[in-house]
């Protein structure tokens, strides 16, 4: 029996595959233990208990964007974070790591305890925290081609799906029109009325929100039947006839599915998602980080299958404007989806039984 530690914490992006190769791995190896590394006020806390699976707290090394007084103390913090994770991977085989602040830490703790590491890159542009990770280990796993550095050389897997999302991707292959109607039907929605379901992300996006509100009396003009996630952590809209606001959709697959048109921030799982089970979105990438999410767009929108604005353009005018051809794009779109990602848990499955056998 081993024991397997994985890391990857704070927003759903890096929680979601981790627990997809986790779920893969308890399948091969039931016998095998799965760890997962977070901090108190991730996501983590929430979506990893509930999959069933037992989650280590480490203490969270805070990096401002900006040169701050704050930084003076990283190198403690970090120190901290390292001992911390030392001792919850000293008695296990491998270390799985998915980025983010909780896998920098681990990846050096890993290092140090001489652990085999794998690493996981949802982005096109690889983070800070896996490039430091890259260091250490050979086994690398892309979730889409990187040009240049250490991930240009990577297994190229693609990006582990939820459950709900694969099942639902299985379902709908052999009939991508009936299975749009009937995701319509189950939301309560009627088939010939656009849908256009909204979402900035597993945290919601104030800038995406703000938008949207001053944006429902178009959608109520044209007809058009709104449902809005706002985030858990944003103050949630009145529902008005054509327009539904929730804090989280449950129904996620349904949603995708269903939906004419999607709005969203483009993190990368928002975007292996809709790849697998959208119809044609508009992408408002994260104005801040290293322009990932601008690059992880692109292969949809070079596929017909989206559009790319700025944020600084995306406005109210710009809705009354644009949404009306947006619909319009949808129906000319591809109406199925893509099924590429189905088999990312199981590349990373076999590359890190590999690397744990060496």
């Amino acid at each position: 029996m081993a024991t397997v530690v994985f890391a990857g914490g704070g927003t759903a992006g890096h929680i979601q595959p981790a627990l997809a190769v986790a779920r893969e791995w308890k399948k091969s190896h039931p016998l095998d233990e799965c760890l997962f590394i977070g901090t108190a006020k991730g996501l983590e806390t929430t979506l990893i208990p509930e999959a069933g699976f037992e989650l280590r707290i480490i203490p969270k090394v805070s990096i401002a964007r900006r040169p701050s007084f704050s930084w003076l103390k990283i190198p403690f913090d970090l120190l901290s974070s390292i001992l911390t994770c030392r001792k919850i991977l000293s008695n296990s085989e491998l270390l799985i790591g998915f980025g983010g602040y909780v896998s920098a830490p681990a990846y050096l703790a890993a290092r140090s305890l001489r652990i085999p590491i794998v690493i996981h890159e949802a982005n096109a542009k690889p983070g800070w925290a896996n490039k430091v990770g890259s260091v250490f280990t050979p086994h690398l796993v892309v979730a889409h081609p990187v040009e240049k550095g250490r991930f240009s050389k990577a297994l190229l897997a693609g990006l582990p799906l939820r459950s709900d999302v694969a099942s639902a991707y299985e379902n709908a292959k052999n009939d991508w029109a009936l299975a749009r109607a009937e995701a319509k039907s189950r939301l309560g929605i009627a088939v010939n009325i656009p849908f256009i379901f909204i979402m900035g992300g597993s945290q919601g996006s104030v800038a995406i929100n703000s938008v949207i509100n001053e944006s429902v009396k178009v959608f109520q003009e044209n007809g058009y039947y709104v449902l809005h996630s706002v985030g858990r952590l944003n103050q949630l809209p009145i529902s008005i006839d054509g327009y539904k606001a929730v804090s989280y959709v449950d129904q996620m697959a349904d949603a995708y599915l269903a939906a004419d048109l999607i709005i969203g921030r483009s993190g990368a799982v928002t975007c292996s998602e809709f790849r697998a089970l959208g119809r044609y979105a508009l992408f408002v990438p994260l104005p801040i980080g290293n322009g990932e999410q601008l690059v992880n767009a692109s292969s949809l929108v070079s596929a017909g299958r989206a559009r790319v604005i700025d944020q600084k353009q995306f406005n109210a005018r710009y809705i009354k404007e644009n949404i009306a051809n947006l619909i319009t794009e949808s129906s000319q779109s591809p109406i199925s989806g893509s099924g590429e990602d189905l088999m990312a848990a199981e590349k990373i499955l076999t590359l890190a039984e590999l690397a744990m056998k060496k």
